[in-house]
C-alpha cells in the first residue's frame, strides 16, 4: 500500500515513470496532512486553562479531524486503484462488436468511479479547510503557523482533486452524471475559495 511507504519512498514513487500514483493520490495526501496539522493545533490547545472556554469545540474539531485524516489517507491508495481499473478497462479485447461494447461500458463505469473518488477527496478537503479556519481562530496562537499551513495544504489538496475530477469528465458520455458532478464541483469550488481567502486573511492578521 502506498500509504505504508516511507515519505521518501512515496516521493520516489511519484517521481517514477509510472502513471500511478499521480496527482490524485498526492492531492489526498495533501488533504490528510492538512487534517493532521489541525489535529496538532487541537492537541496544543486541549487541556490548557487559558483556552477553557473553547475546550468543547476543540475536542469536537479534533474528532472531526481524525475522521477526515483517516478518510483521506485511505483515498491515497483508492485513487491509484481507481486509475488502475480504468487502465484495465482500456486493455480489454476489442476484436468483435460484443467485445467493443463491453469494453466501452467498462471504460465508462471505471472512469465514473475514478471521477467520484477525487470528488470525495475534494469534499473532505473542504471540511478540513473549515477546521483549519476554526483552529486558526480559536486555537493556541503559538500554533497559528501550523493552523495556517493546515489550511493552505488542504486547499492544495482540494484544487488537485478538482483537477482530477475535471480531466476525467472529458471521457464520460452520461450527460446526467456530468451535470451532477459539475454542479457539485461548482459548489465545492466556491466554498473552498471563500474559506481559503478567510484563512489567508486571518493568517495575515495573526502572523503579519
Amino acid at each position: 500500500m502506498l500509504i505504508e511507504k516511507t515519505v521518501s519512498g512515496f516521493v520516489e514513487e511519484l517521481a517514477s515513470n509510472s502513471p500511478a500514483p499521480g496527482g490524485g493520490s498526492a492531492a489526498a495526501l495533501a488533504g490528510s496532512l492538512g487534517a493532521a496539522l489541525s489535529i496538532m493545533v487541537c492537541n496544543f490547545t486541549e487541556g490548557k486553562p487559558k483556552f477553557s472556554d473553547v475546550q468543547g469545540e476543540i475536542l469536537q474539531i479534533k474528532q472531526q479531524g481524525l475522521g477526515l485524516k483517516n478518510d483521506l489517507m485511505d483515498y491515497v491508495d483508492a485513487d491509484t486503484n481507481a486509475f488502475d481499473e480504468v487502465m484495465k478497462a482500456y486493455r480489454l479485447p476489442k476484436e468483435t462488436d460484443d467485445e467493443k461494447l463491453l469494453r466501452s461500458e467498462r471504460i465508462q463505469e471505471a472512469t465514473k468511479q475514478a471521477t467520484l473518488l477525487p470528488l470525495k477527496v475534494a469534499e473532505s478537503c473542504v471540511e478540513v479547510l473549515k477546521l483549519s479556519l476554526r483552529v486558526l481562530t480559536i486555537g493556541n496562537p503559538n500554533t497559528a503557523c501550523d493552523a495556517a499551513v493546515s489550511g493552505v495544504t488542504a486547499y492544495a489538496g482540494f484544487q488537485g482533486a478538482i483537477f482530477n475530477v475535471k480531466i476525467n469528465l472529458s471521457s464520460i458520455k452520461d450527460e446526467a452524471f456530468l451535470q451532477n458532478v459539475r454542479d457539485k464541483t461548482l459548489v465545492l469550488q466556491d466554498e473552498a475559495d471563500k474559506t481559503n481567502q478567510l484563512i489567508l486573511a486571518r493568517a495575515k492578521e495573526v502572523l503579519g
